[in-house]
């Protein structure tokens, strides 16, 4: 990923917005990381998102007692966004238009499963609570500590908004520069095919100062894989050919995932596994709208190289991938079992 490649053994942070049973299940998006043999995982931060931290926390350790990983390091991070609230995003739509999708903060009249205004609540999953509990150790210290172990060699994948990025620039200034690349599921340049726009852009809109912030930082390298991800969803068919070869993974996949939704966060692990997947990219500058207006939260993209600079570090934006062989490899490395590689 990027003109440097991958070297053997990448280091690899997930920080996600890890979800609940009936929407999209990101935490398949850990087994092409946990199976891969270029990959160790440091860890799993998780942030709230598309549910609240608390309960997006307690599903992801449940899902790794079931998959046979319990020993993977998790450390909870930021409750709440910046500055962005409920009633804040509430008063945008009254102004400027429909967010269809609002995460954590989602009505319950469309989204039942939603507690908007109880964020500490956890609904007991299906399969039952998790024995294993989350570190001591919050997100942001767990990322900070683990870049000035492994200076300029921890690649972190942002897959949901980027409060916990924020705070650990925050108490840190060393933090980015220190780190290898950041990876984003979020930053889409493109309208997606529902035609939602940047409001579909979740993990921006959800926390922009948090995603302003990041953006600004010194990463040496910043990749975007909002755009390409888009282009592949959980369909009935992927679904059949997944259960030919059950694993715990599926099985969780099948009777938690709505069908229809995108692999958003399947497609950065599996670009951090095999980088060679990467067909066509394009380098730009990306900032965000922070202004309270029409735009908040409004991914702003100019050529890389025009001048003046709008201040942020170029963004590697992926463009395409290889399909088949995406399909093939994400399909292989679900249907590996964990408990047997590792025993």
């Amino acid at each position: 990923m990027g003109s440097s490649g991958l070297r053997a053994k990448e280091l690899v942070i997930l920080d996600n917005d890890w979800n609940i049973p009936g929407s999209y299940i990101a935490q398949t998006a850990v087994i092409p990381l946990l199976v891969s043999p270029n990959i160790t995982l440091l860890g799993l931060t998780s942030v709230t998102g598309d549910c609240w931290r608390d309960e997006g926390t307690v599903n992801l350790l449940r899902f790794l007692e079931l998959v046979g990983a319990p020993e993977v390091p998790v450390a909870n991070g930021a409750v709440f966004p910046l500055v962005n609230t409920q009633a804040r995003m509430a008063a945008w739509e009254a102004a400027h238009g429909f967010i269809f999708w609002k995460g954590a903060w989602n009505d319950t009249a469309r989204h039942p499963a939603s507690h908007p205004l109880d964020p500490y609540k956890v609904v007991t999953p299906p399969e039952g609570l998790p024995r294993i509990k989350p570190s001591a150790e919050g997100a942001a210290a767990f990322m900070i500590r683990q870049v000035h172990a492994h200076p300029h060699e921890v690649t972190i994948f942002a897959a949901g908004p980027l409060t916990n990025l924020a705070v650990a620039i925050s108490l840190d200034p060393e933090f980015a520069g220190l780190a290898k690349r950041l990876v984003i599921q979020g930053g889409r340049v493109l309208e997606d095919a529902a035609g939602d726009g940047f409001h579909s852009d979740f993990n921006i809109i959800f926390d922009p100062e948090a995603a302003h912030i990041t953006l600004a930082a010194s990463w040496p390298e910043i990749v975007s894989v909002a755009d390409v991800s888009d282009r592949f969803k959980l369909t009935r068919a992927l679904l059949d050919r997944l259960k030919t070869h059950p694993t715990p993974a599926i099985d969780y996949l099948a009777r938690d995932s709505a069908l229809g939704l995108g692999l958003w966060d399947e497609m950065g692990s599996m670009l951090l596994a095999d980088p060679s997947l990467i067909q066509r990219s394009l380098k730009v500058q990306m900032d965000v709208d922070i202004d309270h207006g029409a735009s908040y939260g409004r991914t702003i993209v100019a050529a890389a190289g025009n001048r003046p600079r709008i201040g942020v570090t170029d963004v590697i934006l992926v463009q395409a991938v290889d399909e088949r062989r995406f399909i093939d490899e994400y399909v292989a490395d679900l249907q590996t079992d964990l408990r047997t590689l590792r025993h």
